[in-house]
């Protein structure tokens, strides 16, 4: 079997891995993309730790257990209404029954008492002929435009079915930041602030019809409680953006602060009854696992690998979803000791040929950086075209995860390189920081650098056919690099950045991001003009594919459409493919059909320009129906 676009669609993806609080049951979500009728199929699966017995619940996601252990909430999505509906089922008969239907669910979490249910839905005004705004940003990314979209959280009582309590809150719900969390017989939650809702919230608690504000002005979220002690996520106040995520305890009295000694940027955290925290720790292209029992440092997950999602039981189970460079996610339990417990994309991978990531350092400038690349099945005394890959953020992160393009495009027989550069994440706040204000200047450098190292590495690969292509700020840096360098002989720009000016004044981020990246006061700053790819558009040589999804409000459409037009109009020979659909993150979120085409446009495209050396690019071969 081969590498194809279509490959993709034979893995199994799993998401939303939960256990139960007494440890006995795990759950989550297979995801499967369908080519034929261009969907993705979610199936809930419950799994016994005790006998392997597995329970299945089709169409569904958000698997959620109740405390007791005896009954799930998941979520299904009426498409003919689109609306979310809240299942109940019964674990022991696996009876089920529609508990209501709601506009948007974003997350369902259980009471203490195994009957009300807290659910994170969003309104809008919905007028039929118009969108109407007074607060910014107008539009976000994946939810499209705002429209005095309100969060509201709605306790549900699972045995009448009935809304028993509303808190409305007068903001919109950033997609993957917690919005609530049940503290006790309590709910504590985050409001972000208008002048920067990532980086300012306020945080309330609730309990009998009364909110009081227990924190105010703060740069950390409330993640998660154990009913005594709650997790928070973030840093007391945040000067930049791009500053790393600790975690704090706070016990109703004072906040105490837990990992910033450990350096490294934090993502997810949890709390076991006893107190402990689970949390992960991005590290030089890796995404460990670990737990914290008074000040004591318990690695549970330290090798090449990331660590997507995890769930801690009150008895210190921990399931997790962890994918390394050659696997994707799989769910393992740790209990003293990791043992996978699935293996859903072990038949497909053994019969693909896959490549492990080769790890080299650098000097580049004043720093030591981490590099990898993927080497191609090649004949000795021949030599194989190269292709760079630039993350996005810029605090993105490569590393020991499983990344689809890569394997698909050395198995076609490019090289794959890729560099973190300054900026990235995974090292010390003061190296994320390092990027701010000279984006393109010294982290380009770094990247062209890692590059030099590995030509002396790979006396195989090619100098004279060399590619680069990347999304979002590797969008960006894609533009910038075709108007800096003449190393690169074909470029392939993803939801970039073109021009920072109507970046800051048109992405859903850019009134805090860019000011932040670029510089303040974007109107009279001569970064905006001097840190734009567009212009120095005059200087690009090599032919550039620019792919953007038009509902992309990160990183808006007029960013490829403007440096299309203008290299068009200098005599470049320059692409523009737009998906109809699709939000910033279109490369894994976008329809299946949308995916293969997006795969065979790049393939197609690198192969005509780096293996073949042809003129023009026929996308009528792409685009067909097979």
């Amino acid at each position: 079997m081969k590498w194809d676009e279509k490959t993709f669609a034979k893995f199994s993806y799993l998401s939303d891995v939960r256990i139960s609080r007494d440890g006995n049951q795990v759950a989550y979500v297979m995801t499967k993309a369908n080519l034929k009728t261009d969907k993705y199929d979610n199936t809930v699966i419950i799994e016994s730790l005790k006998n392997g017995e597995r329970k299945f619940i089709e169409n569904a996601t958000m698997p959620r257990f109740s405390p007791d252990g005896n009954k799930m909430s998941v979520v299904r999505i009426s498409e003919e209404k689109k609306t979310s509906e809240l299942w109940l089922y019964d674990l022991r008969s696996m009876s089920g029954k529609k508990i209501g239907e709601y506009e948007n669910i974003i997350n369902v979490q259980w009471g203490p008492d195994s009957r009300r249910i807290l659910i994170t839905d969003f309104k809008r005004r919905g007028n039929e002929y118009l969108y109407f705004e007074d607060k910014t940003p107008v539009w976000f990314d994946m939810k499209g435009f705002l429209d005095g979209e309100k969060t509201m959280l709605q306790l549900i009582d699972s045995e009448s079915e009935e809304v028993i309590d509303t808190i409305a809150i007068e903001s919109f719900a950033l997609p993957y930041f917690n919005v609530a969390v049940w503290h006790g017989d309590k709910i504590v939650y985050n409001v972000p602030k208008e002048e920067n809702p990532y980086k300012l919230f306020d945080i309330f608690i609730y309990e009998d019809d009364k909110s009081e504000k227990i924190f105010g002005n703060v740069s950390f979220r409330a993640v998660d409680s154990n009913g005594k002690l709650l997790v928070l996520h973030g840093k007391p106040k945040k000067d930049k953006l791009s500053e790393h995520d600790y975690l704090y305890i706070w016990d109703s009295e004072e906040v105490k602060p837990l990992t910033e000694k450990f350096i490294y940027n934090n993502g997810m955290a949890k709390l076991d009854k006893t107190g402990s925290v689970y949390f992960t720790m991005a590290k030089e292209g890796r995404i460990n696992l670990h737990k914290l029992s008074g000040n004591e440092l318990i690695p549970i997950v330290e090798e090449n690998a990331w660590v997507m999602e995890f769930d801690v039981s009150d008895n210190g189970k921990i399931v997790l979803l962890k994918q390394t460079d050659t696997m994707p996610s799989e769910v393992f339990l740790w209990d003293g000791e990791l043992k996978q417990l699935t293996d859903y994309n072990g038949p497909i991978l053994s019969k693909l040929k896959r490549r492990p990531i080769k790890h080299f350092r650098f000097k580049s400038l004043d720093l030591e950086l981490d590099s990898w690349y993927i080497k191609p099945d090649i004949k000795e005394g021949e030599k194989a075209p190269v292709i760079v890959f630039v993350h996005g953020g810029p605090k993105g992160m490569y590393g020991y995860y499983f990344k689809y393009e890569m394997h698909l495009l050395a198995d076609k027989g490019f090289y794959i390189v890729f560099v973190n550069p300054r900026g990235s994440n995974g090292y010390d706040e003061g190296f994320a920081l390092r990027v701010l204000e000279r984006t393109g200047l010294e982290d380009f450098q770094d990247i062209m650098n890692g590059i030099e190292e590995f030509f002396k590495l790979e006396p195989q690969a090619d100098k004279e056919r060399v590619g680069i292509t990347g999304i979002s700020y590797g969008g960006f840096m894609t533009n910038w690099a075709l108007t800096q360098s003449d190393l690169f002989k074909a470029g392939i720009s993803e939801n970039g950045i073109s021009y920072w000016l109507t970046s800051y004044a048109f992405s859903d981020i850019g009134l805090w991001f860019d000011k932040e990246v670029i510089g303040e006061n974007p109107l009279e700053n001569e970064n905006y003009k001097k840190l734009s790819p567009l212009f120095y558009a005059e200087n690009v040589k090599a032919p550039i594919l620019i792919i953007h999804s038009l509902e992309d409000y990160r990183c808006p459409l007029d960013q490829s459409v403007m440096f299309y037009h203008v290299l068009k109009d200098l005599g470049k020979e320059a692409y523009i493919a737009i998906f109809k659909k699709g939000a910033h993150g279109h490369s894994i979120r976008g329809s299946p059909r949308h995916r293969a085409k997006r795969y065979k446009l790049i393939m197609e495209f690198f192969e005509r320009k780096l293996v073949e050396g042809k003129e023009g690019f026929n996308v009528e071969e792409v685009l067909k129906e097979e």
